[in-house]
């Protein structure tokens, strides 16, 4: 006899993931047709938990101001926090203000900063992660918790793995992110040897929204401005 989960047979759990497809489907038709039209971008991850008055919540939105006084668009998780402070820096600065919402615990709301035409929901997180590597010409990455850390070590790993082409990720806030980094050179690269010398060099620790715009501007002095797969 087949168990029950949740009332339901196995047969009918496999029933309901194959319909499933079709919205899987939807979301990346979507999200191709509406991401494809916004042009060059850069995401910007962070903790949605980022009040107004904190010291990242500021900088990010001057990060996002200058980002865009470069030609950038701005894409976000949509939601509070830093996301927020992304998406009011390109609001205000009169940039693309992109926002891909998902119904998270700490994310209850979309922020106000979204462009009414560029504001996407998603169920799925693994297509909401699609659109934020196909689409961004780099990662600038907050203090964050979980997800931030998720999309950061997807990332890295796309392009350690040559699946999608290399771009800037730069990691804001020296103060939070040099722990990491130093496990990162000393655990996985020296005694573990988990990875290769040339992987700590994905990522680059920053602290001033110039320095953001600097290496934006260097990298693509060098390559191409177009969608990552």
């Amino acid at each position: 006899m087949i168990p029950k989960q949740g009332g339901k047979t196995w047969n009918e759990i496999k029933t309901n993931d194959s319909w499933a497809i079709f919205k899987i489907m939807g979301e990346f038709v979507s999200g191709y047709e509406k991401l494809s039209q916004i042009g060059p971008c850069v995401s910007i991850f962070g903790s949605a938990r980022t009040k107004p008055d904190m010291k990242y919540y500021k900088l990010t939105e001057e990060i996002a101001k200058k980002i865009v006084d470069h030609g950038y668009g701005i894409i976000t998780g949509g939601g509070p926090g830093i996301m927020e402070a992304g998406n009011k820096g390109a609001h205000l600065a009169g940039g693309t203000s992109v926002g891909l919402n998902i119904e998270l615990p700490f994310e209850q709301h979309d922020n106000p900063y979204i462009d009414n035409d560029k504001s996407l929901d998603f169920d799925y997180f693994f297509v909401r992660k699609v659109m934020f590597v196909k689409y961004s010409q780099g990662f600038v990455v907050m203090p964050g918790g979980f997800g931030t850390l998720d999309e950061l070590f997807e990332a890295i790993t796309l392009i350690q793995t040559h699946k999608i082409d290399k771009f800037p990720i730069i990691l804001v806030g020296s103060e939070f992110w040099n722990g990491l980094v130093d496990w990162i050179k000393t655990t996985l690269l020296d005694t573990f040897k988990n990875i290769s010398a040339p992987d700590i060099d994905l990522v680059q620790v920053v602290d001033t929204p110039e320095e953001v715009i600097e290496i934006l501007n260097k990298f693509y002095e060098e390559y191409n401005l177009s969608p990552n797969f």
